[in-house]
């Protein structure tokens, strides 16, 4: 990747930690469902058959498209981007869905795209799963809650960046260029 000049800090994420986070979240989220369902309803929402298993990876694969298309949202609308700006695609080698962009955002504006899918295709129809008694939206939910480890990573490591500090993402890796000045990227 053409970068204009040396980041001041660049956030490499290791995948394979990020794929045990995912793992560790959402079976917690799945733990803490259960428990908030059979407090909340006194009886289990639960019930195995090929039905539910079918809408269950209907569903995981609609909102991971969701989860991206949120990211997409964010930049458009905290980093001003246009269509033209944003990439988003499947990186089969690493088995993620992902979405960026080419333009280089304010850290402030890259910290709040990562989390709004978690937000929205995680915590909300979790909340609505458990609410509802429904198994199938609260374990989806919960996969999405793990499934955004890697945006929780992302996240943490930007809050040490300066508050006007800028951020490039790599178009095809999981890398972050922090830089401390506003720099033109060569696109």
């Amino acid at each position: 990747m053409n970068l204009p000049r040396e980041p001041d800090q660049v956030i490499t994420l290791n995948m394979k930690s990020i794929h045990i986070w995912a793992i560790v979240l959402t079976l917690i989220s799945v733990f803490i469902g259960t428990f908030l369902m059979t407090f909340l309803h006194l009886e289990s929402g639960f019930s195995f058959s090929l039905w539910g298993f079918i809408l269950w990876a209907i569903s995981y694969i609609l909102l991971i498209f969701l989860h991206e298309i949120f990211h997409l949202i964010g930049f458009i609308v905290w980093g001003k981007c246009r269509r033209r700006d944003l990439v988003y695609g499947i990186n089969r080698e690493l088995g993620i869905a992902y979405a960026g962009t080419k333009k280089i955002l304010p850290v402030s504006a890259m910290k709040r795209a990562l989390l709004l899918p978690f937000w929205v295709t995680g915590l909300l129809p979790f909340i609505a799963g458990i609410w509802l008694n429904s198994a199938v939206l609260m374990i989806t939910s919960a996969f999405l809650i793990g499934g955004a480890a890697g945006d929780f990573s992302m996240y943490r490591q930007l809050r040490r960046a300066k508050k006007k500090a800028f951020v490039l993402d790599h178009l095809h890796e999981p890398v972050l260029y922090v830089f401390n000045e506003k720099v033109d990227v060569p696109y």
